[in-house]
């Protein structure tokens, strides 16, 4: 399974990193990292949009040659993103720590650092790059690790996306005190997406969580069903990457997430 193919990638990935940058280093650098914007999603009336810097995926290959993430991160903003995920893992989605810099600098929107987090080393790679944000993936973490990494975050005054696909996960995201929980509509077993996961998944998360919905999302009437369930907010990725006006596009995207007052 490549979600396995990954994360023991990431292990091996994580051996190298410690040696060419010693954890206390990269702790002494974290505490003396500037402030970030705050990772805030919720916008009354709407659905807010996570607009994704994504260059390539093991399930389609490279989704765009020539993406330029200052350009790009831009076009986001010019659109009205709330926030932009940027992937930073190069071997699987030839993302890149650059890029993720390149977005931030460009816009100044609070960015989640997506990654396959399987140590908190990179919790705090992701406080030193400035991210607001990192992504935690319950079902490659254990629940002791999952708490853990949340509760780092929380001191590292870094915000975490807690990404779930079942009701099973969803129990775990919330045991380990997650204040925003992503949906994920892609099973990272098979590939297949149904935005019908989100609707399966929002009735057991409570008020005061954050909702994010994930993948799949690709119609303004994606946007008004995730406004009727009362999401807060959609990741959306190969949408806008592959488009060829991105600020045009998350417009008419957004035109269907405002709720009904």
């Amino acid at each position: 399974m490549i979600l396995d193919e990954i994360v023991a990638w990431k292990k091996r990935e994580l051996v190298r990193a410690k040696s060419d940058r010693p954890f206390a280093d990269l702790k002494s650098k974290a505490r003396s990292a500037a402030t970030v914007p705050a990772f805030a999603l919720r916008r009354e009336g709407d659905v807010s949009v996570i607009a994704e810097i994504k260059r390539a995926s093991p399930a389609k290959g490279v989704l765009r040659k020539d993406l330029d993430p200052e350009a790009l991160a831009r076009a986001y903003l010019e659109g009205g993103a709330t926030a932009l995920s940027v992937l930073t893992d190069e071997k699987f989605f030839h993302g890149s720590v650059d890029d993720l810099r390149k977005a931030r600098v460009a816009t100044g929107l609070p960015v989640l650092r997506k990654d396959f987090v399987v140590d908190d080393y990179q919790l705090w790679e992701a406080r030193v790059m400035l991210a607001s944000a990192a992504l935690l993936i319950v079902r490659i973490l254990e629940q002791g690790q999952l708490a853990e990494y949340v509760a780092i975050a929380r001191e590292l005054g870094l915000a975490t996306l807690v990404e779930v696909h079942s009701e099973r996960e969803l129990e775990r995201a919330l045991d380990a005190r997650a204040a925003i929980i992503g949906i994920n509509n892609r099973d990272l077993e098979t590939f297949a997406v149904s935005i019908e996961t989100t609707a399966k998944l929002r009735r057991f998360i409570p008020p005061e969580v954050v909702t994010v919905s994930e993948s799949g999302i690709g119609s303004s009437d994606d946007l008004r069903l995730l406004a009727a369930m009362k999401i807060d907010a959609a990741l959306i990725g190969e949408e806008l990457v592959k488009s060829h006006d991105p600020a045009a596009r998350l417009r008419e995207l957004r035109g269907g997430g405002a709720r009904a007052r």
